[in-house]
């Protein structure tokens, strides 16, 4: 099992990430005149600093000028910038993620020459990945072979000159308003018996990020920043082809055994709802004592802090298998999808715990310059991010039956 030990990196991360979020982050998210404000922007400016800190390369290997942070690291970093805010935490994270992923992984040496020196000198150089999902439809194949003639949103095809005609349009696309390059999987002639990667720099003719205003800021969603992309006889050159040499990564991915740091960041927007509830209880005052010695509002501070622990033990326990999957290998972890359960349980434990802290605070706690309404509704999104928690059980649940859908057969 993981070392319950964080090594004195993993704490001097731990720190100084919570640190920046309490004296930069916090003053600034939580100010009331932004809780009111509907159309909240992502912080491009604190985004910045953060960036600076070298949270936006954590885990890309240190050799290509990044930090080589492992997944359990990348856990406990995005837990801390997520108790200051979900937008910020999510951007990060997944261009830290893709970082690992493109640049150690399935870029070429010419393509990391060519890519990799913006990257690093550029704070605001973000990435996104318009994945192929190639288990979408789980939800109404569960438990049976798939059969009909696989798909793909978008569809390349190869020219005489090995350049690529891509066409078609994706589902919501995490950072792509603010991504300055973008990979995207293809299938040739939209067939998915066939994935191609390309790479797809922003300012491409033929790409469109839908909703795209001219302020990149204002583009935004409850958890970071994205949209769709748009594709009409976009050509991209035969040398940003992609290799394989991230599939198992993706393919990990796909079977919910990768990285759950959306999980970890699940527990951030809890724990900032707790904390706020504990040093609310702790100043207001009935009954002539403050209502943290009430045994009512001690069990509902209890029973969040369980949920809390319990819910990051799940979490680290995750990402530490990720990390080692030769321990599921040889029987020391569990072979279930342990992502897909991370994902399951957080989602449903910290949403419970956010209402329960949103409790302490009475009427106050739907208030819209108060933080616990924010708290709430983000943590409410979780359980619908990703796969809908249904559909991730029926993953789960195949995992426990044993069955293997394996290839697909004819109508």
């Amino acid at each position: 099992m993981y070392n319950l030990h964080l090594t004195p990196e993993q704490q001097e991360f731990r720190d100084t990430v919570r640190d920046f979020v309490e004296r930069e982050i916090k003053p600034v998210i939580l100010h009331p005149d932004r809780l009111q404000n509907f159309a909240k922007t992502l912080p491009v400016a604190l985004l910045d600093q953060a960036s600076q800190m070298g949270l936006r390369s954590l885990a890309l290997s240190e050799v290509l000028g990044g930090a080589g942070a492992d997944n359990l690291t990348s856990c406990i970093v995005a837990e801390e910038l997520a108790v200051g805010d979900i937008g910020i935490a999510v951007t990060l994270a997944e261009t830290s993620r893709l970082a690992h992923l493109l640049f150690d992984q399935m870029m070429t040496p010419a393509q990391r020459q060519r890519f990799l020196p913006a990257f690093v000198a550029d704070d605001r150089f973000h990435l996104a990945f318009a994945m192929h999902v190639s288990d979408a439809e789980l939800g109404w194949k569960y438990h049976r072979k798939l059969t009909e003639t696989p798909t793909c949103q978008l569809s390349a095809v190869r020219q005489s000159n090995g350049d690529w005609i891509v066409n078609g349009t994706t589902g919501f696309v995490q950072n792509a308003p603010v991504a300055k390059l973008i990979a995207i999987q293809a299938g040739e002639n939209a067939s998915a018996d066939k994935i191609v990667s390309l790479l797809i720099p922003a300012d491409t003719a033929g790409m469109t990020v839908c909703d795209l205003s001219a302020n990149a800021e204002a583009v935004t969603w409850f958890h970071g920043s994205g949209s769709e992309l748009v594709f009409k006889d976009c050509r991209v050159p035969a040398a940003n082809a992609l290799g394989d040499g991230g599939a198992a990564a993706i393919a990990a991915i796909a079977a919910g055994r990768g990285n759950p740091i959306m999980s970890a960041m699940n527990i951030g927007i809890a724990r900032a709802a707790y904390e706020a509830a504990v040093t609310y209880a702790k100043l207001r005052v009935q009954g002539a004592r403050h209502i943290i010695q009430h045994q009512a509002i001690g069990n509902i501070l209890a029973d969040v802090a369980i949920k809390i622990e319990v819910a990051r033990n799940m979490v680290r326990q995750a990402a530490w298998a990720s990390d080692h999957p030769e321990a599921v290998a040889d029987r020391s972890v569990s072979d279930l999808p342990l992502q897909t359960v991370a994902k399951v349980f957080t989602s449903e434990t910290m949403y419970a715990a956010t209402e329960e802290a949103a409790e302490c605070f009475g009427a106050m706690g739907v208030m819209l310059d108060m933080p616990l309404a924010k708290y709430v509704q983000e943590a409410r999104v979780f359980l619908h991010s990703i796969d809908s928690n249904n559909v991730a059980k029926l993953r789960v649940a195949e995992a426990v039956a044993g069955f293997e859908r394996g290839a697909r057969t004819p109508a």
